[in-house]
């Protein structure tokens, strides 16, 4: 990043885990937990880490109380981000394997212009778009598809300008281009797996003991 960006990230653990069927974000992944070590590496790659966690925690974790939904829980975040930070990164607490080179890319891209950056990666699946009741009603071209990961990088000023009619969506990128932003999409990792279900949280322990000492991407 060029020294005139100031970088802070919010890093989301709200969720109660109801998919996992508890709260995913405390599990152990080698000697940390899931959401210890994505705080890590967010602080590692950026200037400051605005930590959310489920509110009945918020006090013990030293953490912004989460929100009703996942939007909500951004925007209790960001009104903890310093006014003078210029590029925002949201990322899941869940996606604990996400690297600082993934931070670079989306902030790059950014301060290239964009006021929105998200790893993507290829899909590999053909897509159906169904109706309500489950009838096949369109199949895109997977050539034009990617799967979205986090972090992904907000011009400050933007970010806030979409979270400030209240909107929810399922990512903040979606918000922005609702607003008409320009949303670009840099290269994901086929590592940045989200943990959801418990195979996910095997898989990731298995990772873990891949790693060398020290322990990192």
């Amino acid at each position: 990043m060029t020294p005139a960006s100031k970088v802070w990230t919010i890093v989301v653990g709200g969720g109660s885990g109801a998919r996992f069927g508890r709260p995913k974000q405390y599990e152990m992944l080698g000697d940390e937990r899931v959401i210890d070590r994505a705080q890590r590496v967010a602080g590692e790659a950026t200037g400051g880490v605005v930590l959310v966690v489920p509110a009945a925690d918020a006090a013990s974790e030293g953490a912004v109380a989460g929100g009703p939904t996942r939007s909500a829980s951004v925007r209790n975040g960001l009104s903890h981000v310093p006014a003078d930070v210029d590029i925002v990164c949201v990322h899941d607490a869940a996606r604990p394997f996400a690297s600082p080179a993934l931070y670079r890319r989306v902030i790059a891209a950014v301060e290239a212009g964009a006021d929105a950056a998200v790893p993507g990666v290829a899909v590999s699946d053909t897509i159906k778009i169904v109706d309500d009741d489950r009838a096949v009603v369109a199949t895109p071209d997977r050539s034009s598809l990617v799967a979205v990961q986090t972090p992904q990088a907000f011009r400050r000023s933007v970010l806030v300008a979409a979270h400030a009619a209240g909107g929810e969506a399922t990512d903040d990128a979606a918000l922005i281009e609702a607003a008409g932003g320009r949303v670009v999409v840099v290269e994901g990792e086929a590592s940045n797996r989200k943990i959801t279900v418990p195979d996910d949280l095997d898989w990731a322990r298995r990772e873990v003991d891949r790693l060398p000492a020290g322990g990192g991407r």
